[in-house]
This record gives structure tokens, C-alpha cells and sequence, in this order.
């Protein structure tokens, strides 16, 4: 079995932040690439969608047509990123979770074992995790564990 590396990144956030570098280094290391999309809502946006949810409920088949519509567009953008790797020769796959960061991530790397190290992309490793769970998830992948930040602009 062909050694992958397992990208991290949210559903709800930019996915494309991280992925060049993630692609890179999979040709560099000649491995594949498996997208972990791990769903984090913010605290307001559950709210909003609870009281949107109660809303379409009243009304009737609105609630379907917004699930289509919001499972459609993650198809797209998935779609997407798995075509920016197979354009650059990389094989890949993807694997959606509804645990948090670190559950999801432990559990995914004990069912496929030719993981070879794990990439956190920047909307990750910026507003996603803390100081805790990156130790937590640290010591339970037994894996190399790399953080990408998004590089800033600096105005000369």
C-alpha cells in the first residue's frame, strides 16, 4: 500500500489554504494525499442554523432544499481539491468526520496505518486549535504532526 499524507482542514472554511504546500510534498515524498474535512461550526452559526432549522421546519420542504444546496456546494469544493491534486499527479482521496479535531483524526489514523504524517492546513493552526489539543493530538498520533501557516503579505 502506497504511503499517504493525511491533510487536515475544515469543511466550512477556505480549503484550498495549505493544499499547495500538501501537494508539493507529496510529490517531493512521492506518497499520496487523503483530506480529512473535519466539521467546526462556530457557537452563532449552530444558533442560526437551529433557528433556521425550527423556521423551515414550520414551513415544510425548505429545510431539504437548503441541505441540497449546502451538500451540493461541499461537493463542489471537494470535488475541486481532489482534481487540484490529480492535475498535479497526485493520487488522493477524501474522508469527511463529525468528531472534533482530534477524535477525528485519532480515529482516522487508526483504521488506515500507511499514513505517513499528518498536515494541519492554516484555518486549522490559526482559529481552529489550541495550545492543549495539538499536544493531545501530538501524543496520540504517533506521527509527525506539521502545522502550516498562512504566509502574510509584508508591505515594504
Amino acid at each position: 500500500m502506497k504511503k499517504q499524507l493525511l491533510f487536515v482542514t475544515y469543511q466550512n472554511e477556505d480549503q484550498d489554504e495549505g493544499l499547495t504546500y500538501a501537494i508539493d510534498l507529496a510529490r517531493t515524498l512521492e506518497e499520496g494525499i487523503t483530506i480529512l474535512l473535519v466539521n467546526k461550526k462556530k457557537l452563532e452559526q449552530q444558533f442560526e442554523d437551529i433557528m433556521a432549522a425550527v423556521a423551515f421546519a414550520e414551513e415544510g420542504e425548505h429545510e431539504m432544499a437548503r441541505e441540497l444546496m449546502q451538500k451540493k456546494l461541499m461537493e463542489a469544493q471537494s470535488n475541486n481539491m481532489i482534481d487540484q491534486c490529480k492535475t498535479s499527479g497526485i493520487e488522493a482521496n477524501m474522508q469527511t468526520a463529525k468528531d472534533d479535531l482530534v477524535s477525528a483524526v485519532s480515529g482516522f489514523l487508526k483504521k488506515r496505518t500507511a499514513v505517513d504524517m499528518v498536515l494541519l492546513s492554516p484555518s486549522i493552526t490559526k482559529k481552529g486549535i489550541s495550545a492543549r489539543e495539538l499536544q493531545r493530538l501530538v501524543k496520540t498520533t504517533l506521527r509527525p504532526v506539521v502545522t502550516i501557516a498562512k504566509q502574510e503579505l509584508q508591505h515594504a
